[in-house]
């Protein structure tokens, strides 16, 4: 086997890993934005959004009985209603907790990061009550499934389909950002929350929905990731400190910063774990720490957060 057939699976791991963490990334750079939050509970919300889809998906996964007449569908159709119910009730979970959070606004920060992270243990132990400590797998259709060989390797088909997943959501939201008035109001309220209540729009409205946002994003990258991770009530907290390691990698006031970042950090940790799987991911502190000793904000650290 050559050279270049050894690591690239690695490196396809790697960047498909990365990928699906730019998504919570971007959720986090969406709050953290526009209301200047730290989201400890993000990680929760990715969590959650797992959880919700196998309620829809599994016939085990605890969905009451009157609704059992949804398991007559296909898996993939059960698929298909996950990814919209379950981010859509993260969202509105998500709008709960920022009109909690709401009443730290405009003091210490520290406030806002406490109130977040006690809310992100109040979620997990939700899950841990109503879905059990034991971990879950996610089922995923026959046709996304399995694996293929090429060059005498096996692939995953599924980490392909998850990649091209996370590749067309990012772009969905860099275009809602940049090609939509909607996006517009969220770029500026980044810029001056005052400038954008003078002109007529509800701050907050926008922070409530905007907080939802960034909670609905972290639960599709939980839906997609889940069946390569397995699940189990802590994988929050497994998703939001590599999360928290992009922010700053790529710079807090850049999105395509943490885009770059997460493909980045994706693929040193596949090629690392190609050497020793031991140091995969302490290899992305490694890469954070070397950066940030000449970059200190960052790749492309900006004063904004959507630049």
């Amino acid at each position: 086997m050559d050279t270049v057939s050894f690591y690239l699976p690695y490196l396809i791991n790697g960047v498909t890993f990365g990928l699906l963490l730019a998504l919570v990334a971007l959720g986090f750079v969406l709050i953290l934005g526009v209301m200047e939050v730290v989201n400890m509970a993000h990680g929760s919300m990715f969590a959650l959004g797992a959880y919700l889809a196998l309620l829809i998906v599994s016939p085990d996964g605890g969905l009451p009985q009157q609704f059992g007449w949804l398991f007559d569908f296909p898996l993939s159709v059960r698929l298909g209603i996950a990814l919209v119910v379950s981010p859509l009730i993260v969202f509105l979970v998500g709008m709960g907790l920022e009109l909690c959070v709401r009443r730290t606004y405009g003091k210490d920060h520290l406030y806002g990061l406490l109130l977040t992270f006690g809310a992100a243990f109040v979620l997990e132990e939700l899950i841990r009550i109503y879905w059990g400590s034991s971990e879950r797998f996610l089922p995923i259709p026959a046709a996304i499934s399995g694996g293929f060989i090429a060059d005498g390797i096996i692939y995953s088909v599924y980490r392909f389909y998850a990649a091209g997943f996370a590749i067309v959501v990012t772009l969905l939201l860099w275009l809602f950002l940049e090609r939509t008035p909607y996006g517009a109001i969220i770029k500026a309220g980044v810029y001056d929350s005052e400038m954008v209540r003078a002109l007529g729009i509800n701050i907050k409205v926008l922070r409530m929905l905007v907080f939802g946002l960034g909670a609905a994003l972290a639960a599709l990258a939980g839906i997609a990731m889940v069946p390569l991770w397995g699940l189990r009530p802590h994988i929050g907290l497994d998703a939001i400190i590599p999360a928290f390691v992009i922010v700053a990698l790529g710079g807090i006031g850049s999105f395509w910063g943490a885009v770059i970042a997460a493909v980045l950090i994706g693929a040193v940790t596949g090629l690392t774990a190609a050497f020793h799987s031991g140091w995969s991911m302490v290899s992305m502190y490694i890469l954070l720490v070397i950066v940030m000793s000449f970059r200190v904000r960052g790749l492309s650290g900006k004063t904004s957060s959507l630049e």
